[in-house]
């Protein structure tokens, strides 16, 4: 589904969103790589929790994500009707050094099977990657 109506209030609040740059290396991350969860997120960008769980909720509450309980982890992933926009912002940076380091730290913890992701059944993960 594609966002159909773009009007002045969402726009302020995705433009907000992408404003900040946790916030914008965290869609990086969910843009390029699919759903995660929050403890991948903070292990990837060294976050706190508490840091994590304030942008992660920043960006639901802007309508930009979506997450779904699996087991004891609630996996985020970008919705479908913003994924374009998103998309086309982060085309503008995405060769940015910090944006590519978390791309390859992402890398190195999935090879070592650090990631939360790694410890959800595969069956049921990958079904939510394909959604």
């Amino acid at each position: 589904m594609r966002l159909t109506k773009f009007n002045l209030s969402l726009g302020t609040q995705i433009m907000k969103a992408l404003g900040d740059e946790a916030r914008l290396r965290i869609l990086n991350l969910l843009l390029k790589k699919g759903p995660m969860t929050i403890s991948d997120l903070e292990h990837i960008l060294e976050f706190t929790q508490t840091k994590t769980s304030r942008h992660i909720t920043y960006l639901k509450n802007s309508g930009m994500l979506t997450s779904e309980k699996l087991d004891q982890w609630v996996v985020y992933t970008i919705k479908d009707e913003v994924h374009e926009i998103i998309d086309q912002f982060v085309s503008f940076v995405e060769k940015d050094g910090q944006l590519k380091d978390d791309l390859d730290v992402y890398s190195t913890l999935f090879n070592n099977r650090e990631l939360a992701q790694n410890k959800i059944p595969q069956r049921r993960w990958q079904s939510l990657k394909n959604i």
